[in-house]
């Protein structure tokens, strides 16, 4: 007797508790119900912010969609890409569309971690040390080639990702919220930079790549107007507020416990494969979680599929799983093999 789907699951599950709706597939429990009815007014800005985005980088719509699932699950995203594809458009275009105060850090050799964290100066007129925020204070930050710095300039960044704070001179001081790091990096084998480590790589959320435009959308690239006009133009659709609040609602998605069961399928698999150095750490199981409620909500569903976590997968584990030849390999790749090997319950 062959097993149940887990879409079959989750609709037996719906039916017990007397919440499916033919007619909508896939129930919604109340709670995460009135959460998305709450944001749904606002949700639709995220589909206007895409689309407004999607007409400044063209033909990268799952890559937004992506990044924005990023944002909202409220991580931090990697880019790793040739110079000139679009990474810092990209970051420019979704702070202008979403309202948030942005500072781009470009990084370089010298850099130091008091020039991302900000120092304190002396006041002559008030006899103390006055603190002057550096670029960290802004709810958007583009670090900028951030493998081209030192690791002690790269690690300034680590406290203030993971824990939405710095401390400096024995004093902490908290982040605007929301606070979002889109960190750009270059490939490896170019002269100049300084690979980051491995407990690095797994503070950002998604690791993705934007790659070359296709022939019909880099014509239409050629031909168009210059992106550095079209951004002063582009309408911001949602607050900052707002965003925290869809974040909220993210949160409220619904997974039941037969979604669960195959996330950690997928995490086991990988502890006990021996195709991997290591495996998917507890942390990177439960980025796994937010990024599919987030890929679920940018859906408009108010819960969870097996198809939001396939979505999200190679984002999120492609930059932490290392073949155990140690050979690079491409996040995609990683992913399907992952997928084929680990059947949906």
């Amino acid at each position: 007797m062959q097993r149940e789907s887990l879409t079959a699951r989750l609709m037996a599950a719906d039916r017990s508790q007397r919440r499916y709706r033919p007619e909508q597939g896939l129930a919604t429990p109340p709670r995460a119900a009135a959460h998305l009815e709450q944001t749904a007014g606002v949700a639709e800005g995220l589909q206007q912010v895409i689309r407004q985005v999607g007409a400044v980088i063209l033909g990268k719509e799952t890559q937004i969609r992506l990044t924005l699932a990023c944002l909202l699950a409220r991580g931090h995203l990697l880019i790793e890409d040739l110079p000139g594809v679009g990474k810092t458009t990209l970051a420019h275009a979704l702070a202008n569309s979403l309202g948030l105060r942005f500072q781009r850090i470009q990084f370089t050799s010298d850099l130091l971690p008091a020039d991302i964290i900000g120092v304190s100066i002396f006041d002559r007129h008030g006899g103390s040390f006055k603190f002057h925020p550096g670029p960290i204070f802004a709810q958007m930050i583009l670090a900028d080639e951030v493998n081209r710095a030192t690791p002690k300039a790269q690690s300034a960044l680590l406290e203030a990702m993971e824990e939405h704070q710095v401390t400096t001179e024995g004093e902490t001081r908290a982040l605007p919220e929301p606070f979002f790091v889109i960190a750009t990096q270059n490939p490896s084998y170019q002269v100049g930079t300084f690979p980051l480590p491995e407990s690095q790589l797994d503070r950002f959320l998604m690791c993705l790549r934007l790659g070359y435009p296709d022939a019909r959308a880099e014509r239409v690239l050629l031909e168009g107007r210059d992106r550095r006009d079209m951004m002063a133009e582009l309408k911001r659709w949602i607050t900052a507020e707002e965003l925290i609040a869809l974040q909220q609602s993210v949160r409220e998605v619904f997974a039941a416990p037969a979604l669960y069961d195959y996330l950690q399928a997928l995490i086991l698999h990988t502890r006990q494969s021996p195709e991997f150095v290591t495996g998917l750490s507890p942390r990177s199981g439960l980025n796994l979680l937010h990024a599919a409620r987030a890929w679920a909500f940018l859906e408009a569903r108010g819960h969870v599929l097996p198809e939001d976590v396939q979505a999200v997968l190679p984002s999120v584990v492609g930059h932490r799983l290392q073949a155990a030849d140690r050979q690079p390999r491409d996040s995609e790749d990683v992913a399907r093999q992952l997928l084929a090997e680990v059947a949906v319950p």
